[in-house]
């Protein structure tokens, strides 16, 4: 089976950002998976959308990708902006759950890559107890480097996941899975961050009320003052919004 379903998308700065909601892209998603081809899903946010503006290969990779998701509230916000606004807000940490979710409807299996070795053990142990009908078939940290990318692909290969949820650095993370979509034919691979820190409860999420105004990226930078350099990507992107409007879903 193979997925021929159109995504409608809206292009800012150049990445064509899909409009659906949540419910229709776990639809789309569910269809991916029936398809076994493989499907690169990018959670985009504003840090991501400046870093492909500033490096042409990075935007020339995001381009490319099978479905790109408004993960951060201000590419939402940027969509509206453009006159083409997206459904809502379709947050990654969401969309990994509600794909679980239909991994234990579906008896899907699923591998997870990335984090510190303790971190993505215990989120793999609290994810199974949470999703008993999921075959988590693999879980491996993501401290490798090029030389032993073959053996990581290889390991997920033999177990043949039907999810594949990557969590590497900021830099890395979607870049490798588009190096690899086609080696490692998973049906969906999907970047998910910080994901498996909250999962694993090593951090937290940020409170309701802060996703509900917009603030979890405040959130963050307040428990990790590092990001701050990262977080300095934010007002170039409000200002760059503000000053193209309309004209933003022009640029490619």
């Amino acid at each position: 089976m193979t997925n021929t379903q159109t995504v409608p998308v809206v292009s800012v700065f150049g990445i064509p950002v899909c409009k659906w909601g949540m419910q229709d892209t776990v639809n789309y998603l569910v269809q991916a998976v029936e398809s076994g081809a493989p499907h690169q899903i990018i959670t985009a946010n504003p840090i991501m959308v400046m870093a492909a503006i500033e490096n042409p290969s990075y935007k020339a990779m995001m381009q490319k990708a099978d479905l790109i998701v408004p993960d951060g509230t201000g590419v939402v916000w940027a969509s509206r902006k453009a006159g083409q606004p997206v459904q809502e807000r379709v947050a990654g940490f969401d969309l990994m759950h509600e794909l679980l979710k239909q991994g234990e409807v579906r008896g899907w299996k699923v591998f997870l890559l990335g984090s510190t070795s303790e971190v993505i053990q215990e989120a793999s142990a609290r994810l199974q107890l949470q999703y008993p009908r999921v075959n988590i078939v693999g879980q491996r940290d993501g401290f490798f480097g090029p030389n032993d990318d073959q053996e990581v692909i290889r390991q997920i290969q033999n177990v043949q996941p039907d999810l594949l949820f990557v969590a590497r650095g900021a830099d890395t993370q979607e870049p490798w899975i588009a190096k690899h979509k086609q080696q490692l034919n998973v049906p969906v691979i999907m970047g998910v961050g910080g994901s498996f820190d909250v999962i694993s409860g090593r951090t937290k999420r940020a409170p309701k009320f802060m996703q509900k105004m917009h603030m979890e990226w405040f959130y963050r930078l307040l428990r990790e003052p590092t990001r701050l350099r990262r977080m300095l990507a934010l007002p170039k992107f409000t200002l760059k919004v503000m000053r193209e409007g309309e004209n933003l879903t022009k640029v490619r």
